[in-house]
């Protein structure tokens, strides 16, 4: 499906609302409550952010994701400059919960866009009357 059929007029593509953290039905900048914690609601459009289940999927990859990139940075330093172990304290230790806050905030908010988009739901079936 093109982009322009997929979206309709106010809503914000995935990647900026996951980027920007956007309202997926109405653009506006009212998706985190704090680093990662979604809100209840947009304050603008109402958008009840509850009824989708992000839940901690992009918990799972982030961990391997950045875990394998600063690992793999953090050896390539040891082996260039060989630092003391404090260096590698003060550099990775901020650096790594600075990627996984800001990764959780891209994965999280991108799932909800995603889910709101695709109008993603429970699966039911189809003898069952919908809402």
């Amino acid at each position: 499906m093109p982009v322009d059929e997929q979206t309709q007029k106010g809503q914000p593509p995935v990647w900026r609302a996951a980027l920007f953290g956007l309202c997926p039905e109405c653009g506006a900048p009212t998706l985190f409550d704090g680093p990662i914690k979604f809100r209840a609601r947009c304050d603008a459009c109402g958008l009840d952010y509850g009824a989708y289940n992000v839940g901690d999927g992009p918990a799972a990859f982030l961990t391997l994701i950045i875990g394998a990139l600063l690992i793999a940075l953090a050896l390539t330093l040891d082996s260039l400059f060989a630092p003391p172990l404090w260096v590698h304290i003060i550099l990775w230790v901020p650096l790594t919960a600075a990627a996984v806050i800001y990764g959780l905030r891209l994965g999280k908010g991108a799932l909800l866009a995603s889910e709101h988009q695709r109008k993603a739901a429970e699966g039911r079936r189809m003898d069952e009357p919908h809402d």
